[in-house]
């Protein structure tokens, strides 16, 4: 059963999109992947968000480009977590568009939100979330951590040998 639900407003949300897809399949968490309009089907938006928690989702990571309702609309109509990617869109205004709709939620209707095409940092934050109360999840999280630190430490030996090479 799934239990992070990534939906888009478009296929062409889909290349950013499958970032998360790809962080959570390193975590082993189980998501589905959906096509969901806010503005084109309002009413399997509604049905989507209202029914997430049925199906078993516990977290729900919403991309869109342009105006970006389907985030905000998600998160209002569903008590789960939800995580808005802003995407940079063919009719964007660099982006900012999406994110200031995504960012600027009212009082009440909070949506986490990450970097422009940040899809990989929204499936981070849906592990970690579902880490807080599975040890199996936080433990591959703990790794995934130990693993960037361990890269900056051997980037580091790297540079330092290539600059022993170089004379004064």
């Amino acid at each position: 059963m799934a239990k992070v639900g990534i939906i888009m407003g478009s296929k062409s949300d889909l290349p950013i999109m499958q970032d998360a897809a790809e962080i959570l399949e390193k975590f082993g968490i189980a998501y589905e992947l959906n096509i969901v309009s806010a503005h084109r089907t309002p009413d399997l938006m509604v049905d989507y968000a209202r029914n997430a928690k049925k199906r078993g989702i516990n977290v729900i990571i919403a991309g869109a480009g342009g105006a970006a309702h389907l985030p905000g609309m998600t998160a209002s109509l569903t008590a789960l977590p939800v995580i808005g990617v802003p995407i940079k869109s063919s009719n964007s205004i660099d982006g900012w568009d999406s994110i200031l709709s995504i960012l600027q939620m009212p009082n009440g209707i909070p949506v986490a939100t990450v970097a422009l095409n940040g899809a990989k940092n929204a499936g981070i934050l849906a592990a970690k979330i579902i880490g807080a109360s599975n040890d199996q999840v936080l433990a591959k999280i703990e790794e995934y951590m130990e693993d960037l630190k361990e890269a900056v430490i051997k980037s580091q030996e790297d540079l330092n040998e290539s600059k022993s090479g170089i004379e004064d």
